[in-house]
């Protein structure tokens, strides 16, 4: 049975392109970029030329970009350095952000190095700028605002130049997660006051294991990993030529079709809002769904039924590849933090579908003749 892959915000398919620019690359470049001979150097200049595409890409210096194994390790290293060597006492954050972001938090202040306060979302997951404002003001205290640029199982987006004129208007620290929409959406770091931001390559057809921190060249901060002096003294160990190379291939055929794949993904998650709601009596959709959302991402709250839980593994076993992001709570499944966070009941079935440029309206067509056949008969 072929599948259909509609988990696109989990990880994506590796571009042709990229696969051939790192196959080549494993075959002809084994030097270790540390290494002073020629082999080394080869190694090193590929890496440096991989970091200027992508500041060239982003409007912003090749010496703030600082390659990571991925979007995890760079949240943490601008969390936990920001609270360690810039005097963070306070993190502004939400309840909605990725286990990237929430879990480092909650880890800091299990261990008294902050305060935790959490910004007001609506129940389409959308910031409360007011009840931020009010944050920032009633304390002085050094803070560091974290909220992410785009949901990844909502949607739900903020503008990075409103939050971040907001963070600079009472000195506050601002860090983003753009994992999701780093290759998917232009970002001018000319244009936007933030501090920190961060990107996983395999979220737009790159490689796994690879990704960077953007540091503003204003802000000073010591490594996160010690241990050699790789990244300019910021990040050590041996550095991931290949994934580096994957990474910055990755974001120039992105940006290169940025507008093509805007367009297309952006037709295939209307075209499965429309489907949905002609062929499933009852179907809702959770976040924000206008053409101000992830344009990859769609929540799905589907009609209860007797064995919503098995939902996802039915779907698996008819051949569809999707995520759950059910908000309630049974046995050892807690469910959805995010769902939770914007207090979606947890009696229906949540399923999160996300796209791609490989995806086609003749599979959202099959998608929901499958889930048509799965509620027709017992839809209440």
């Amino acid at each position: 049975m072929s599948k259909i892959y509609m988990d696109n915000a989990a990880t994506t398919p590796m571009d042709e392109e990229v696969v051939n620019e790192v196959a080549n690359l494993m075959r002809n470049c084994f030097g270790n970029p540390s290494s002073i001979h020629a082999l080394g150097r080869e190694a090193r200049t590929h890496i440096e030329k991989s970091r200027k595409k992508i500041a060239e890409f982003l409007h912003c210096s090749p010496a703030e970009i600082f390659f990571t194994s991925g979007g995890t390790e760079a949240d943490n290293m601008a969390i936990r350095c920001a609270v360690e060597d810039l005097g963070v006492k306070r993190v502004i954050t939400s309840t909605i952000e990725h286990h990237a972001v929430t879990h480092t938090v909650e880890d800091l202040w299990h261990r008294n190095k902050i305060r935790i306060q959490f910004v007001e979302v609506n129940s389409k997951g959308q910031l409360n700028l007011s009840h931020l404002e009010t944050l920032l003001k009633e304390d002085d205290s050094p803070a560091l605002v974290s909220l992410m640029h785009a949901n990844n199982e909502i949607g739900t987006m903020i503008d990075l130049v409103e939050v971040g004129t907001l963070c600079k208007k009472y000195n506050a620290y601002f860090h983003s997660d753009t994992v999701q929409t780093m290759g998917h959406y232009p970002i001018n770091l000319k244009e936007i006051p933030v501090d920190f931001i961060t990107c996983s390559a395999h979220k737009f057809h790159g490689p796994k294991g690879i990704g960077f921190l953007y540091i503003h060249s204003n802000v000073k901060i010591k490594p996160l990993v010690t241990g050699g002096s790789q990244e300019r003294n910021m990040r050590a160990g041996t550095e991931n030529i290949y994934g580096i190379i994957g990474l910055s291939k990755a974001m120039e055929v992105a940006y290169r079709d940025l507008t093509a794949h805007q367009e297309h993904i952006r037709g295939i998650k209307n075209h499965m809002i429309q489907k949905l709601k002609e062929e499933i009596p009852g179907v809702e959709f959770n976040g924000d769904i206008s053409d101000n959302s992830l344009y990859t991402v769609l929540n799905v709250k589907f009609p209860s039924t007797p064995d919503s839980e098995m939902f996802l593994m039915k779907l698996d076993i008819l051949g569809i590849c999707a995520s759950g992001g059910s908000a309630c709570s049974s046995g050892s499944n807690v469910g959805s933090h995010v769902l939770a966070g914007i207090k979606c009941a947890g009696e229906r079935p949540s399923i999160r579908f996300s796209f791609s440029k490989y995806n086609t309206k003749e599979e959202v067509d099959k998608v929901v003749s499958v889930l048509k056949g799965m509620f027709e008969p017992q839809i209440v």
